[in-house]
């Protein structure tokens, strides 16, 4: 089904491209930074090539102890000043506000006293001045047309308050003036089954989801909100690692608890390249905040289960992510436990099992090819030979070792939860390409 929907907007993006060539919705993009002094030029570069004519861009560097602040105000040439802010959210004393402009784009550096990426991005919601926002990683850049993309679904219907984009890994791509000059899958290993993973699931669950209204996540990477609406609900909450879930599911409990008329959408032609972790202890410490984030939401909003008063958040979105998000790894391997006991006790049908296990391993190959291929068609991208011979080769190894490992992760993550709790964990940085 995924497939089918991404190729039906490819063939009407010509038409919705005619129409909405004068609509432009006011967007304020809100760059939350802590010692991202390696990337955050090239970042807030990519963002002044953007394919539209309405956006500022606010850099909120979060009491770096590195260049961060040095490089954004050198590189943009911008100039202290003073000017009040109103508190619509509390957050970090601000130490200091610097401005310029490039391209025509209003840039705005926020230096603030260290608060955590929920802070940053609540300061950033008090600097802005338009009626919607974007939140994306220092370490991250958006194609062209990203923003025509992700405002669509709002000049369409103008009960969406969030709408989010597709997130791809950066690794492996070059991108000049928003477009890709170059593509391939990453040389290294952990990145590259990555991209096979990021792939199948925005283009499954997420397409699914957003069918009827069930999205309880917008990647932290890339999404944008009604600014209105984030305000009325405190903004991000600072206590937690999955602050982007966790707006997002606050939003459906206080739009539906008071009958608000409300959409959330998903837009995946909305592309955001993002870093991926480069090696196997980056991708774990990533994934174990990832998990560790999910479980603070669930058991936040724990009301949510079974809840008929909140429809179909509760009975399908809600056990979606509990059974098989949050509590998958725990069922895989009780399930793999099993299978060594009963081989252990001869209870198991040896060749039946390794038969079992094949199909598992081709289709959740298959699923991981069709999406990845999809991906790439509907976005006329082209790949060499050795490229399809690897994605071929390393979605059987993702859906299978690295799905494992990732399960113990996520595992370790729920059973050290306490010890975990609040920490963000640091990713490593290499530089971005895009200019």
């Amino acid at each position: 089904m995924g497939s089918t929907l991404l190729n039906q907007r490819k063939h009407e993006a010509r038409y919705r491209s005619h129409i909405a060539k004068d609509c432009f919705v006011p967007i304020s993009i809100i760059v939350p930074a802590h010692n991202e002094g390696v990337t955050v030029a090239s970042s807030v570069t990519s963002l002044l090539k953007l394919d539209y004519s309405l956006y500022e861009i606010i850099v909120v560097d979060d009491g770096s102890t590195d260049d961060t602040a040095e490089k954004v105000i050198e590189e943009f040439l911008l100039e202290r000043m003073e000017r009040p802010v109103q508190l619509r959210i509390k957050t970090q004393p601000i130490k200091s506000i610097w401005v310029g402009e490039a391209n025509g784009i209003p840039i705005t550096l926020v230096s603030k006293e260290n608060g955590g990426k929920s802070d940053a991005l609540n300061t950033g919601i008090n600097i802005s001045k338009y009626p919607y926002f974007i939140c994306i990683d220092a370490d991250s850049a958006l194609q062209r047309d990203s923003l025509r993309e992700i405002v669509a679904p709002v000049i369409e219907d103008d009960t969406v308050v969030a709408v989010g984009g597709l997130i791809r890994p950066a690794n492996g791509i070059t991108l000049k003036d928003g477009r890709i000059q170059t593509y391939s899958l990453p040389h290294k290993l952990i990145p590259a089954m990555q991209v096979l993973e990021y792939d199948r699931s925005f283009l499954s669950a997420r397409i699914l989801l957003d069918q009827f209204n069930g999205n309880l996540i917008i990647s932290g990477a890339f999404g944008m909100f009604r600014k209105d609406m984030v305000v009325a609900i405190g903004g991000y909450d600072p206590t937690t690692v999955g602050e982007d879930m966790e707006l997002v599911t606050r939003l459906h409990v206080f739009c539906r608890g008071n009958d608000i008329p409300y959409r959330i959408r998903y837009a995946p032609d909305a592309i955001c390249w993002s870093q991926a972790p480069e090696n196997l202890s980056g991708l774990i410490r990533q994934r174990r905040r990832w998990h560790t984030g999910l479980f603070e939401v669930m058991t936040k909003h724990a009301r949510l289960f079974a809840n008929f008063k909140f429809g179909t958040i509760a009975t399908l979105s809600y056990t979606y992510f509990l059974i098989y998000e949050l509590l998958s790894p725990v069922i895989e391997l009780f399930g793999i436990l099993t299978v060594i006991i009963a081989f252990l006790f001869n209870f198991i049908n040896v060749p039946f099992m390794i038969v079992f296990f094949m199909i598992y391993a081709v289709f959740g190959a298959v699923m991981s090819l069709t999406a990845f291929f999809s991906r790439v068609q509907t976005r006329d991208l082209r790949l060499t030979v050795p490229d399809v011979i690897r994605a071929v080769v390393l979605s059987i190894f993702e859906v299978t070792i690295m799905r494992f490992i990732l399960a113990v992760v996520r595992m370790l993550a729920l059973v050290g939860y306490r010890k975990r709790k609040n920490v963000w964990e640091r990713a490593d940085r290499t530089e971005l390409r895009a200019s």
